[in-house]
């Protein structure tokens, strides 16, 4: 894989505040700010320009969630000054405008990246998307058609980088059964039981991932903090259903966590070391144990 450069400009210094996104050969530019910097964004020439752009904050429902609307227009900041006076989308606490530095975008072509990152933020599944319907690609020339292609791409690059990380995909599990070989940044399989709770992860894209058709104990023990509220959650979801009679909570499909603490927290109920309980199915090496083995044995001082 080349190696890509993203430059990040803050232009009063402040990290906090406005900053900009570019990369090296791309024609497009970012622009970031918190809703409270808005007035800042607006002094920003570029911003009048036509663009797309993304509102993205917490779930009032649910705050462990993130909330995500996009949207395109001839002037940006016009659909953003709408935006801050619409209570339908008091959510959001931050924006991204994307525009083109040649102004070479036209209103065929951010409709067209409209529909697209709306559909990318549906199939990814990661934040609940306030759009309420993906409109159907713009109609576009071949040759407009792969410059667009080529422009999303570099969207979806300087995306995570930002902090918006709603369209990176779900990374593709090997299950325990797959003859397919791991994939580079794929763990062994992991196993964890406590008491009639038995389940099983890998570790995949920097994501720790139990499995459909682990289990975990359904009543919570009393001293119970960390990561209550993210299992709440997934119950409420149905990512996590009542097996009848067994004491017993199933993963009704892989639950993408964080830490392995994260996931052995989940399954026991309680509060948990994950590293040192998560053990290879195999060997019977700890998470943390592994994880260590995947370092040089000496470093040079």
């Amino acid at each position: 894989m080349n190696g890509r450069s993203i430059r990040l400009f803050f232009p009063d210094g402040d990290p906090s505040g406005l900053f900009t996104a570019e990369v090296m050969n791309w024609s497009g530019k970012m622009l970031v700010a918190p809703r409270s910097r808005l007035a800042d964004l607006a002094k920003r020439e570029e911003v009048t320009r036509t663009g797309i752009y993304i509102l993205a904050g917490p779930d009032p429902e649910n705050p462990m969630n993130e909330i995500v609307y996009i949207g395109e227009g001839d002037n940006v900041m016009t659909r953003l000054v709408k935006h801050n006076k619409d209570e339908s989308k008091d959510f959001w606490t931050r924006c991204v405008c994307v525009i083109s530095k040649d102004l070479n975008l036209t209103k065929a072509h951010v409709r067209y990246l409209e529909s697209r990152l709306i559909a990318l933020g549906y199939a990814a599944g990661r934040a609940k998307i306030h759009n309420s319907t993906a409109p159907a690609p713009t109609h576009l020339p071949e040759a407009d058609l792969a410059d667009m292609e080529g422009f999303l791409e570099h969207i979806e690059l300087t995306l995570p980088v930002i902090g918006f990380s709603f369209l990176k995909p779900k990374p593709t599990v090997n299950r325990p059964d797959s003859s397919e070989p791991l994939g580079d940044d794929e763990s062994p399989l992991f196993e964890f039981a406590s008491g009639e709770a038995k389940a099983t992860a890998k570790e995949v894209d920097g994501e720790f991932v139990v499995l459909k058709g682990s289990t975990a104990t359904l009543e919570p023990r009393a001293s119970w903090t960390s990561y209550r509220k993210l299992r709440q959650q997934l119950v409420d979801e149905k990512k996590l259903v009542e097996v009848s009679g067994q004491g017993l909570l199933l993963f009704a499909e892989d639950v993408y966590l964080a830490s392995p603490s994260a996931g052995a927290a989940i399954v026991a109920a309680g509060n948990s070391n994950g590293p040192g309980l998560w053990k290879t199915a195999d060997t019977r090496q700890t998470y943390r144990d592994w994880r260590q083995s995947q370092l040089p044995s000496e470093v040079d001082e």
